[in-house]
């Protein structure tokens, strides 16, 4: 069957568009399912993709650091990476001491800003009105949840209000049917509501990739993948993500953009559980392995306030080369 997380391809193409160096295309591929999904961008894939240009001529090169302009076009959202350059090869570097949750080994730093990040399918921060919205969910009753729209559109519910702790790991979610079919519905709901299907069955076969949804508890111990603790003074917030069907095994960048913006924005459901001394500019996100940080850009003009960008440090490598031969 494989992974829904190592199923997905990118389509690089220089941009003709003034300012922009690259266009990438996301495309998801539905394990199971003879189809691609292009329906959302990927944050690590994202990260993968000034390396790629940058190797391959198709962005300008200075030392020791290249930026990258770059348009999704998933989302035609903006985002600049800041890749090392290595002085002796004068390309990409790979040594480093950046070390990633979930990543084995380290490399070198790839500095991702995600610009004006909000609206990418709705065109708004908030697309169904408010911060936190009540949900009519089957054996659930009224539910809380607070859908944002940053990078992805993003549902996110507390893991106690459908039955789990928050700090299970991607199997044991995955093994608990209940909560699985009642996070599907919460998120298919969602949906429909946003106007991407127009019923719950059309929800789960044709966008199941958006909205991403995600259950979160407060700061506490356990035990990531690995086996290692991870102790609550060191996190946050304690988040699980779910995209088409499965649990991830880490949280996808984009998921975290929009965790970190409902932590930053006051009135969500995930603000009002944030200690009232924490830092709303930086978030450490705790997933199943381990903990990663991320800043949120915000502005406040009057009573409204935008998401201005959404940073984050990744690292790639290319694995290998090839050649895929298509018919005519």
């Amino acid at each position: 069957m494989g992974s829904f997380s190592n199923n997905k391809i990118v389509v690089v193409s220089k941009s003709d568009r003034p300012g922009i160096d690259i266009d990438y295309l996301v495309g998801q591929v539905i394990v199971g399912k003879e189809r691609v999904d292009y329906g959302a961008n990927c944050g690590n894939m994202t990260a993968a993709v000034p390396l790629f240009a940058v190797d391959e001529g198709m962005a300008a090169v200075t030392e020791p650091c290249t930026t990258v302009h770059m348009r999704n076009l998933n989302t035609d959202s903006l985002i600049t990476a800041v890749v090392r350059i290595d002085p002796d090869t004068h390309e990409t570097a790979l040594g480093g001491d950046c070390e990633i949750a979930g990543v084995d080994g380290t490399s070198a730093p790839i500095d991702i800003s995600f610009i004006d990040p909000a609206g990418s399918k709705t065109a708004k921060l908030f697309p169904m009105g408010e911060t936190i919205d009540v949900l009519d969910i089957n054996g659930l009753g009224q539910i809380e949840v607070s859908v944002i729209d940053v990078m992805n559109p993003f549902v996110l519910v507390r893991a106690e209000d459908i039955g789990l702790k928050g700090t299970e790991l991607p199997e044991q979610i995955n093994a608990d049917r209940c909560a699985m079919q009642r996070l599907e519905e919460i998120r298919a709901t969602v949906s429909c509501m946003l106007g991407i299907a127009n019923d719950l069955n059309e929800a789960r076969e044709n966008s199941p990739g958006v909205p991403k949804i995600g259950i979160f508890t407060s700061p506490t111990d356990y035990l990531d993948i690995s086996g290692k603790i991870v102790k609550a003074e060191m996190t946050d917030i304690c988040v699980r993500v779910l995209s088409v069907f499965k649990c991830h095994k880490a949280c996808p960048l984009t998921a975290a953009g929009a965790i970190a913006a409902l932590y930053a924005v006051d009135g969500t459901i995930i603000n009002r559980a944030r200690d009232d001394c924490a830092d709303r500019i930086k978030v450490r996100i705790a997933h199943p392995s381990g903990v990663m940080e991320i800043l949120t850009e915000t502005e406040r003009v009057g009573k409204d306030v935008s998401v201005k960008a959404i940073h984050s440090v990744r690292t790639a490598r290319r694995i290998m080369d090839g050649t895929i031969y298509i018919r005519n």
